[in-house]
C-alpha cells in the first residue's frame, strides 16, 4: 500500500463529517433516518404466484428483446420479466443511435476496425466481443427495421411486435430481487409485483440477465431506475462481476440539472437512426479533471460565454494522439471518420443522430451553449464494461445456466472508454441474440430444477423483511447518504487512495448497519429498499476496484497513480464473493478468458 493510501484517523473523521454535513438535512424530513414503519400492507396477506419456463429473460430493453426472440426461435419455452415496460425501461427510450458495419459501404475492414478500437481502448476491450458486435450488427438492424424500430420515437410498439407474434409470456412491473441456485447451477428467480400484494417465484432451466447498467440515482440523466440489480443478484450466488472502476463521463446542465427531459429531451424525441465507423476516445473523465484543477463551471458549445478559466491544464487522463481532437465530446467526428448513416442500408444521414452531451438538437452540437456539470451518470461505468464476467463468447457466466447480455454483461466490447458511437445499442442487440440461443441450447439438455423448500422459504422471508420491520431506516435517506459519500468529483472521478479509503469506511457502515435495517411501508418502498441495498454493494465494488487498480487508464483516473502502467495492469479486475462472505478481487489478463474453477 502506498503512503497516500494510509488513511489517518484524522482524515477519516474529516471525511465522515464532510459527507454527513452534505446529507444531514435529509434527516429532518418526513423520511428521517430511523423511524417507525407505518405499514400500509399486512405482510401476512401477501400471496405467492409461481411460474415455470425453460428460459427466463430478466429485463425489457434491447438485449432482453433479442434474448427472448432468439431463445424462443431456438425451441425454448421463454418468458420475459421486466421491472418497467417493454422497450420503455432503463435506457432504451434514450438509445437512438445504432452502429452498423455495412461491408458495401465501409472502406475499413473489420480487422482494421477491431484493431483501431483496441488502440483507443488502450487494450481494455475484448476483441472477441468487439468483432462479434461488428459482424452481427447489420443482421440485427434489418430485424429491427422489419419491426418498425427505425420509424418511431418510442420502442414499445416495435418491441411488442415480435413478442406478440410468438406469444412469448411477458410480465411487466415485476421487481426481481433474488436469483436461486441449486446443486451449483441456476434454478430460478424470485421477486414481487409492484402493483399488487404478491410475490413471484419462477423456476427456470436457464436465465439471461438483461438488467442494464446502473448508477446511484443521479440527477439529470435517464439512469435513475437502473441500480445494478442483475449484477448484485448474481454476485450474491457466486457469479463474478467486472468493470467497476470505469466511469461514464456524461454531463448535465447547471440550469435545472435534475430535469432529465429538459436536458436530454431531444434524445427522447429523436427517431432512431444508424451510425457508421467513427472510432474515437470520448466521455471519459478529462472534463472532471479540468473542473478539479481550475474549478467549475465548464462551458461548451457555440455561443457559450468565454470561460475565464480556460487555462492550459497539465496532466490529466491520457488520450492517445491518434484520437485527440478539439471541441466538446461527441462533436464533429475526428480524423475524417464517417458520420451516421440513416437506415440499415447505410443511406446518407438527414441529421446528427449521435447522442453525446445534452441539448444540441438533432442537427446541433451535442453540448448546448452554457455551463455543464458532471455527475449526471454517477455510479455507471462505460457501457458494456461492467457486469457479469463472460467465460466464453456466448455470454455465459461462471454459474452454469446463467447468462447475461448488453449492459449486464462485462464483455468489454468497447473497453474502458467510449470508442464507437451507437455501438452500445448494437452490442445489446447482438449479445441478446447470442445469449438467447446459448441459453436455449443449455436448457435443451437440462432438467427442470427442483428448488428446495427451505431455500425458497428463506428467499421469500428476505423479500418481505423490510415490510415486516416495525422500525428502520428509510431507503430514501440511506440513498441520499450514499450519494453524498460517492458522487463528489474528488471521490468518484478524480480518485485518490486516501479519499476512497475514507469513502469505503462510510459505505461499509451503510452495508453492515443500514442495509439490514431498511424498512418499507408498501411495494414501492420495498423496491427502493432493494435498489438501495444494490447501490451500496455496487459502491463498495467501485471503491475496491479503483483502489486495486494502481494506475490511470481510459475512464479510470487516479491523481496518486496518474500514468498508464502496462507492466502491471494489462488486466481486468473481477470481483466475487468469498466463502466467508467477504468481497474478493482478482486480475484477469487482457486477451484471456477467466480461469475455470
Amino acid at each position: 500500500m502506498s503512503q497516500s493510501e494510509n488513511l489517518t484517523a484524522s482524515t477519516r473523521r474529516q471525511f465522515l463529517m464532510l459527507s454527513g454535513a452534505a446529507v444531514g438535512v435529509a434527516a429532518l424530513g418526513q423520511n428521517a433516518a430511523w423511524a417507525e414503519n407505518k405499514s400500509e400492507i399486512d405482510p401476512q396477506t401477501i400471496s405467492n404466484v409461481t411460474h415455470e419456463t425453460d428460459c427466463l429473460v430478466i429485463g425489457g430493453g434491447m438485449a432482453g428483446l433479442f434474448a427472448a426472440v432468439k431463445a424462443h426461435d431456438a425451441g425454448a419455452n421463454t418468458m420475459i420479466v421486466a421491472k418497467g415496460r417493454l422497450g420503455s425501461s432503463g435506457l432504451t427510450p434514450f438509445a437512438k443511435g445504432y452502429f452498423i458495419y455495412n461491408p458495401n459501404v465501409e472502406k475499413t475492414s473489420i480487422d482494421a476496425f477491431v484493431e483501431t478500437v483496441s488502440r483507443s481502448a488502450l487494450g481494455t476491450n475484448n476483441p472477441v466481443y468487439t468483432r462479434q458486435m461488428t459482424e452481427h450488427s447489420l443482421a440485427r438492424a434489418k430485424e429491427l427495421k422489419d419491426w418498425g424500430f427505425f420509424d418511431q420515437t418510442l420502442a414499445n410498439r416495435p418491441f411488442m411486435k415480435p413478442i406478440s407474434e410468438r406469444n412469448i409470456p411477458l410480465l411487466e412491473r415485476i421487481v426481481i430481487t433474488h436469483l436461486i441456485k441449486e446443486d451449483g447451477r441456476i434454478a430460478g428467480a424470485a421477486g414481487f409485483r409492484l402493483d399488487a400484494a404478491e410475490t413471484i417465484t419462477i423456476k427456470a432451466k436457464s436465465i439471461i440477465l438483461c438488467t442494464g447498467a446502473g448508477g446511484f440515482k443521479p440527477s439529470g440523466f435517464p439512469v435513475c431506475d437502473l441500480t445494478h440489480d442483475g449484477s448484485i443478484m448474481a454476485y450474491e450466488i457466486g457469479a463474478k462481476v467486472t468493470g467497476k472502476e470505469w466511469n461514464d463521463g456524461h454531463s448535465t446542465r447547471v440550469k435545472n440539472p435534475a430535469a432529465c427531459y429538459d436536458n436530454w429531451g431531444d434524445m427522447f424525441d429523436r427517431i432512431p437512426d444508424t451510425i457508421g465507423v467513427e472510432v474515437h476516445h470520448d466521455l471519459g473523465v478529462d472534463i472532471n479533471h479540468r473542473a478539479y484543477v481550475v474549478g467549475n463551471p465548464i462551458f461548451g458549445g457555440p455561443g457559450s460565454p468565454p470561460d475565464l478559466k480556460q487555462v492550459e491544464v497539465s496532466g490529466g487522463p491520457y488520450v492517445p494522439e491518434e484520437f485527440q481532437h478539439k471541441g466538446p465530446p461527441g462533436g464533429k467526428p475526428p480524423h475524417g471518420a464517417k458520420g451516421p448513416q440513416e437506415g440499415p442500408e447505410g443511406r446518407p444521414p438527414k441529421g446528427n443522430g449521435r447522442g453525446g452531451a445534452p441539448g444540441g438538437g438533432k442537427d446541433g452540437p451535442p453540448m448546448a451553449s452554457g455551463a455543464a456539470m458532471g455527475g449526471a451518470s454517477a455510479g455507471m461505468a462505460i457501457h458494456k464494461a461492467e457486469g457479469l464476467v463472460p467465460i466464453d463468447d456466448r455470454c455465459a457466466s461462471n454459474i452454469p445456466g446463467l447468462y447475461a447480455a448488453g449492459d449486464a454483461l462485462g464483455s468489454y466490447m468497447s473497453g474502458g472508454i467510449y470508442t464507437q458511437g451507437g455501438s452500445s445499442l448494437t452490442g445489446s442487440a447482438v449479445q441478446g441474440a447470442i445469449a438467447g440461443e446459448a441459453a436455449a441450447d443449455y436448457a435443451s439438455g437440462a432438467n427442470m430444477p427442483d428448488i428446495a423448500k427451505a431455500n425458497l422459504t428463506s428467499v421469500l422471508d428476505e423479500i418481505l423483511a423490510p415490510l415486516k420491520r416495525e422500525t428502520g431506516y428509510g431507503p430514501a435517506w440511506v440513498t441520499q447518504t450514499l450519494q453524498g459519500v460517492m458522487i463528489p468529483n474528488f471521490v468518484l472521478y478524480v480518485k485518490k487512495g486516501a479519499m476512497m479509503q475514507a469513502a469505503l469506511a462510510y459505505v461499509e457502515e451503510l452495508r453492515d448497519h443500514h442495509a439490514p435495517l431498511l424498512r418499507a411501508a408498501n411495494m414501492h418502498e420495498l423496491r427502493l429498499a432493494f435498489e438501495t441495498r444494490n447501490m451500496i454493494l455496487s459502491a463498495e465494488m467501485k471503491l475496491r476496484a479503483s483502489l486495486m487498480r494502481t494506475e490511470s487508464r481510459c475512464s479510470h483516473y487516479r491523481l496518486d497513480y496518474p500514468e498508464v502502467d502496462d507492466e502491471n495492469w494489462r488486466a481486468w479486475i473481477n470481483i466475487f464473493k468469498g466463502e466467508d462472505g467477504s468481497m474478493q478481487l482478482e486480475k484477469q489478463a487482457f486477451d484471456h478468458w477467466p480461469a475455470q474453477s
